[in-house]
């Protein structure tokens, strides 16, 4: 058969399979991100079907999906907010990253992997999956709940964090010096102080300049733009996705909104190839022996998150209940955790890392909208039967109505 040919079809079988898996996962609700998984260990080495003359298309494809995964992420905030976020909500964040990421690194150690690979796994997992999370929020009805703001402000400095976090594994993964990887830091965290402080003054200028009428021209200018800028940022040694972050933060206003709207089906195609993608280079045995750790790590993450949510929440003056439902809601994680793993696999640094990444993802991207759906319920059953057993301890206990929705 010919090569076009065969390209063609492998090709095409695979978007159709991710097409048919994403209408399943809507019809049940859930997040398309296990399936995909799954779709790529089936594609890979020692699975049922190995992909031949397309793989390397898909690797293209993957590298388009992370930057348009970051670019999208950067286009939801503007400079001032992440301003105000980082000024107000900064405690919540450290207390999220100590709780979260320190689980991950201990594992990596006590597994013998070494340093390097304690920082990829701390990095794993530490990110919530800002995509599943504002999902769940919409299918339980929840955007307008007074919990609601905290969790977003969670999510939005782990986002944040990735700027300055990226760089730092991309220089550890590189084996660069002391010296050397010093020197992409500081460049990554000069260049994004600069694209900031760009896009806190003159961010309605960029944004005018990029901003068209036509649909095709928004697109093109944007897109370019994010591939041009995520290619510099990788030629500096500094992670293409952060790149593509910092282009999606300078854009606000109708041109963010417009080409928001344009990318959006960009995005999820080349997202989606790029768990295919990751999934290809994990190969289904190697997962059995790693399930155990990643078992084990998941539950203990799914607690500290919930602990993470349930402070943060407190600490605003939500009730009980909404403390419960916000901590439920920040457990699922999914594509960050991939994309600091995927960096890590094609560095070559742990050879079993990528396949607990994988068990990992997959046992937390299912278990999260359970959590976000069944925590505050079932805390609510056992703190209310507590309290029935020591009914003389003087205490009031806390409300249990149902956090109110704002009206927009």
């Amino acid at each position: 058969m010919h090569s076009s040919a065969r390209f063609l079809i492998e090709f095409g079988a695979i978007i159709l399979a991710l097409g048919l898996l994403g209408r399943f996962a809507a019809r049940f609700r859930f997040s398309p991100i296990p399936l995909y998984l799954l779709a790529g260990l089936a594609f890979g080495e020692g699975g049922l079907l190995p992909l031949g003359t397309s793989e390397e298309f898909v690797a293209i494809g993957a590298e388009i999906g992370v930057v348009l995964l970051l670019l999208m992420l950067g286009l939801e905030y503007s400079a001032s907010d992440l301003v105000s976020n980082l000024k107000t909500q900064y405690t919540a964040g450290l207390v999220d990253a100590a709780l979260n990421a320190l689980p991950g690194a201990a594992m990596a150690l006590l597994l013998g992997w070494g340093p390097v690979a304690a920082v990829v796994l701390a990095g794993v997992t530490w990110i919530s999956s800002s995509g599943v999370i504002a999902k769940v929020l919409g299918d339980l009805g929840r955007l307008g709940n007074r919990e609601t703001p905290v969790i977003l402000s969670i999510l939005v400095l782990e986002d944040l964090s990735m700027a300055v976090y990226l760089p730092i594994i991309t220089a550890l993964l590189a084996g660069t010096g002391l010296a050397a990887g010093s020197l992409t830091l500081a460049v990554a965290l000069g260049a994004a102080a600069l694209v900031l402080l760009v896009a806190v003054r003159y961010g309605r200028h960029i944004s005018r300049f990029v901003s068209s009428d036509d649909p095709e021209k928004l697109l093109l200018v944007v897109l370019g733009l994010t591939l041009l800028v995520a290619g510099l940022a990788q030629q500096l040694q500094v992670s293409a996705a952060v790149g593509a972050f910092l282009v999606g933060i300078a854009l606000s206003g109708e041109a963010a909104e417009g080409a928001h709207n344009l990318l959006s089906p960009l995005r999820d195609l080349f997202a989606a190839v790029f768990f295919v993608f990751f999934g290809l280079h994990t190969d289904p045995a190697s997962i059995p022996p790693v399930l155990l750790p990643a078992l084990a790590l998941a539950v203990v993450t799914a607690g500290t998150k919930i602990a993470t949510g349930y402070w943060a929440a407190r600490r605003a003056g939500i009730s009980a209940k909404g403390r419960w439902r916000a901590g439920g809601t920040l457990v699922a994680r999914g594509e960050f955790s991939i994309v600091i793993a995927g960096l890590a696999v094609a560095a070559g640094i742990e050879p079993s890392l990528g396949p607990l990444a994988t068990a990992y993802v997959l046992i937390l991207v299912i278990v999260g909208p359970l959590t976000a759906r069944y925590t505050e319920p079932l805390a609510t059953r056992l703190t209310g039967r507590r309290d029935k057993a020591a009914p003389h301890t003087g205490e009031i206990p806390e409300t249990t109505a149902e956090e109110p929705y704002e009206v927009a």
